[in-house]
């Protein structure tokens, strides 16, 4: 299995110590996205969208060639479509910088159906804001690093499924419902190894606080499932 990523970068709130690309990555700029790149100074391999986010001509800073514009009316969302085009390329994993908060929460609601498409699709992704990482786990389990710090939330999509949470501050095993919160704001404890374990049921994981955007991927590679 390939080792490289994908990255999309959207209009949301976007936090470079995040975004640091490797040889054989892919960087896609959705819309808005793009201003973000260019204030790093660095272009993308493929800029998508209809561009109404973005203040200027995108043909202005890439080639035409590398740019895809976009009908303001369809039915995928740039991202969405940005995804599409990188599965194409044969990538499988994907991070999302940009796609949490910003002026429009429903864009980021968006980007929550994105990770399922992903799962669908035989696919990995995590939504990336500042500090904080998004991720969906389906009857898997993850493992997490005895140095992890910050917040952890788990939230059922389902109206109710059945999951572990060892290691945290607050573990926890049995029935989550949707209906009801009781997974918001645990925390990692530094110096003890955490797992979460989905039995039974789909659920969304949020990590809040943290300094590694790769936290769920490694998760998977330290003795998890996915």
């Amino acid at each position: 299995m390939s080792t490289s990523f994908c990255h999309l970068i959207g209009a949301g709130s976007f936090y470079p110590p995040f975004f640091a690309p490797k040889e054989g990555d892919l960087v896609i700029a959705c819309d808005g996205g793009l201003a973000h790149l260019s204030a790093l100074g660095v272009m993308p391999h493929l800029a998508v969208g209809d561009f109404d986010s973005f203040t200027g001509d995108p043909e202005e800073l890439l080639p035409a060639e590398r740019v895809l514009r976009l009908p303001r009316e369809k039915d995928d969302t740039d991202c969405l479509y940005a995804l599409k085009w990188g599965l194409s390329q044969g990538y499988t994993r994907f991070l999302l910088h940009g796609s949490l908060g910003g002026e429009r929460v429903s864009h980021s609601l968006a980007n929550l159906a994105l990770l399922d498409y992903l799962k669908e699709a035989g696919g990995q992704g995590v939504l990336l804001g500042k500090g904080i990482a998004a991720f969906l786990l389906k009857d898997g389990n993850l493992t997490f690093p005895r140095d992890t710090e910050g917040y952890f939330s788990v939230f059922s999509l389902e109206k109710e499924g059945e999951l572990t949470l060892e290691g945290f501050k607050y573990p926890f095993s049995g029935k989550l419902q949707r209906a009801m919160p009781l997974g918001v704001s645990n925390e990692f404890i530094k110096g003890i190894s955490a797992s979460v374990t989905a039995k039974d049921g789909s659920f969304l994981l949020i990590a809040e606080g943290i300094t590694d955007p790769l936290l769920f991927f490694k998760g998977a590679q330290k003795g998890g499932r996915l």
